[in-house]
């Protein structure tokens, strides 16, 4: 394909990563140091294989084994310095005395465990210590790693628990001295070793050492060239090319970032060469990339805390199931707005010679099968655990098929470490966020906010809603899926679900917005690394992907207001009525947004086209009604008067 020639190199990709992406600027490591780390990412998978074959270890002790390599590695592959990274540099001497402090910490609950159960509660001196150690290599490994919005929440955080006392009105508490703050973060399962960092080493590793083998198959490229066979010759092709494409990235990269990079520096200049204009081609990718993670059954391996954080038995299928409407009415608005912004300004599709073969492309079609194998695995009810496990030995085996794809014996071992590579800065931003989610346990904070969010929306649901939703974008800012979603659900879903919401609708509500805080400015790193592929003006690409992505700000009031769109208590029957209708509601909407539909839409038409798209979205009897009747008279129109101009035209 002539396209590939415009294509970022895997050079340009990485420097872009490490621009936007903190996980990514790690050094470049030779010799005996790189070898040891080499080594030591491969004992990390290497352990999680083996407590996920034979039953994890005991909470304190994975997690703290868990936490120890992460650090150690994080601090020997990762500059305290930003303009080291990427470079291949020395490793610094005192970021050898850090790992060897993260491994005696990481050590310290193996070793020690029975003596620290019999005294629970007390902290000796040496605990003291090490828990406050623990405490700071947490917030350095997080900075190196993640950046600096999470860390700063963290230690904000910390601030608030040991000073509480002189906080203003209702977030005022007794404050915690330093002592008792260090007993709470690391000497029990409610702070750094708490459920979030729980579920990183064990749930999310596996899942990332899936995808780890699954981009070694060749599975992502797999994803770009199916995306063409099926969208690439049809009006605006790059375009749809890229929200496909994205979707399924989604299910194997836990980043928008990163996606954005791996599939944008294909589908971009793809978009661009048609004539599309560089900040609208940017925001396709931008907004496609981020609801990746919306995107079932993975999420970015969010879903994975959500059973953790709602609890009552939920299970994950039931939250994958839940997310599946939401998250098709996201893809289906971005690509109804691409498709009537390539009519609007008549863009073509891929030619006979762009299109990959269309026979070689089905024949790879058993590429897909470790992906369809996970979601029947959760549905039949296996564990988590198994499912992932599985997916990984099936992985294997169908990259056998043939020789392109086979893995081999050195594949294997890199897929190994890649995974446990791409596990570090999750690791991290997990154990900072069970920092937050601690002081919230000890404080009460939760509670206090969720009170002072109602008591400002004066009690109403609505209000309270457009104020947990500013709070959880502000909160997503600069942060990773799965820390995004920690601090979302711990600070802002109380709220909603004090008023009533089942716990489902109201974590699903913080989650989506949370995570589209990725491409709403001005803290909008999917739109920036999209538009440095681009070249467009960062803001704008901002602006445009927020646009696309508008479906994301009003499907979650929808499904708060009507839990039907999540598949909770409703009928097949009356769910494919919702459904049908929220689809031709996104098609209104999308015309609205951009202002051509059959043809061009006036103002009034454009305004009462995003009426007919809100009224058919939210699943209620009046509101359905009129939505019908607006959006038959809106398309009659179009038709009406398209083929009148058309008739005078020929006359002419």
């Amino acid at each position: 394909m002539s396209s590939k020639d415009d294509t970022l190199s895997t050079d340009e990709q990485q420097r872009l990563l490490e621009k936007y992406d903190p996980e990514a600027g790690s050094r470049k490591l030779k010799g005996i140091v790189g070898w040891t780390v080499f080594a030591g990412l491969l004992a990390f998978s290497l352990f999680h294989l083996y407590t996920g074959i034979f039953g994890m270890l005991t909470a304190q002790l994975q997690r703290s084994i868990h936490l120890g390599f992460a650090l150690a590695l994080i601090f020997l592959l990762f500059p305290a310095r930003k303009k080291n990274r990427g470079k291949e540099c020395k490793v610094a001497w005192y970021d050898y005395i850090l790992a060897m402090i993260s491994i005696v910490v990481g050590a310290y609950w193996p070793l020690l465990i029975d003596d620290l159960v019999l005294r629970a509660g007390t902290v000796t001196q040496l605990d003291f210590w090490v828990g406050l150690s623990a405490i700071l290599l947490v917030l350095e490994a997080t900075r190196r790693t993640v950046g600096l919005p999470i860390t700063i929440i963290a230690l904000v955080f910390m601030l608030y628990a040991i000073f509480g006392q002189y906080m203003p009105g209702f977030i005022a508490h007794r404050g915690l001295s330093l002592d008792r703050l260090v007993q709470t973060m690391f000497f029990t399962t409610e702070g750094i070793l708490g459920t979030p960092l729980g579920v990183s080493s064990t749930f999310i590793f596996l899942f990332l050492l899936f995808g780890s083998f699954l981009i070694k198959t060749g599975v992502g490229q797999y994803f770009n060239d199916l995306a063409i066979a099926i969208a690439g010759k049809s009006v605006g092709g790059p375009a749809k090319v890229a929200i496909f494409s994205s979707a399924l990235q989604g299910t194997i990269s836990g980043s928008s970032v990163a996606n954005v990079v791996t599939s944008g520096s294909f589908t971009i200049p793809m978009m661009k060469k048609i004539g599309y204009k560089k900040e609208f081609a940017g925001a396709v990718e931008a907004s496609a990339s981020t609801g990746g993670q919306l995107m079932p059954p993975i999420m970015g391996a969010a879903a994975f805390l959500m059973v953790e954080f709602i609890g009552g038995g939920i299970t994950y299928w039931e939250i994958a199931k839940a997310a599946a409407i939401p998250a098709v009415l996201y893809f289906t608005g971005i690509w109804i707005m691409t498709h009537f912004e390539a009519k609007r300004i008549g863009l073509r599709g891929l030619t006979k010679e762009e299109m990959p073969d269309r026979k070689e492309v089905l024949k790879k079609l058993y590429l897909l099968l470790p992906i369809i194998a996970v979601i029947v695995l959760l549905m039949s009810g296996m564990s988590v655990v198994r499912a992932a496990l599985w997916s990984i030995v099936i992985t294997v085996v169908v990259s056998g098929i043939k020789k392109e794809t086979r893995i081999g014996l050195p594949g294997l071992i890199d897929a190994l470490v890649s995974g446990a590579r791409s596990a570090l800065g999750i690791a991290a931003a997990t154990a900072a966020a069970g920092i937050i989610v601690g002081v919230v346990t000890k404080t009460g904070l939760g509670l206090k906010m969720a009170n002072g969010l109602i008591d400002l929306a004066g009690g109403y649901l609505l209000p309270t809603l457009f104020l947990t939703m500013i709070a959880a974008i502000i909160l997503g800012m600069g942060s990773p899926t799965t820390a995004n979603y920690v601090i979302t659900s711990t600070i802002a879903a109380p709220a909603i679900i004090l008023l009533g919401v089942p716990d489902l609708s109201a974590h699903l509500f913080v989650f989506y917005f949370g995570i589209i805080a990725d491409i709403t400015p001005p803290v909008a790193l999917a739109a920036f690394a999209a538009s440095a592929i681009s070249g467009g003006e960062p803001f704008r690409t901002g602006v445009n992907s927020s646009k696309l992505a508008i479906s994301a700000f009003i499907i979650p009031y929808m499904f708060v207001l009507s839990p039907e769109l999540l598949m909770i208590d409703t009928t097949w029957t009356y769910l494919i009525w919702v459904v049908f209708t929220a689809l031709c509601g996104m098609i209104s909407i999308g015309a609205g947004v951009i202002g051509f539909w059959v043809r061009k839409l006036f103002l009034l038409e454009r305004m009462a086209a995003i009426i007919a798209g809100l009224c058919l979205i939210y699943p209620e009897g009046y509101s359905d009604i009129i939505g019908m009747i607006l959006f038959a008279l809106l398309f009659s129109l179009q038709i009406f008067y398209k083929g009148g101009k058309q008739a005078q035209i020929q006359k002419t």
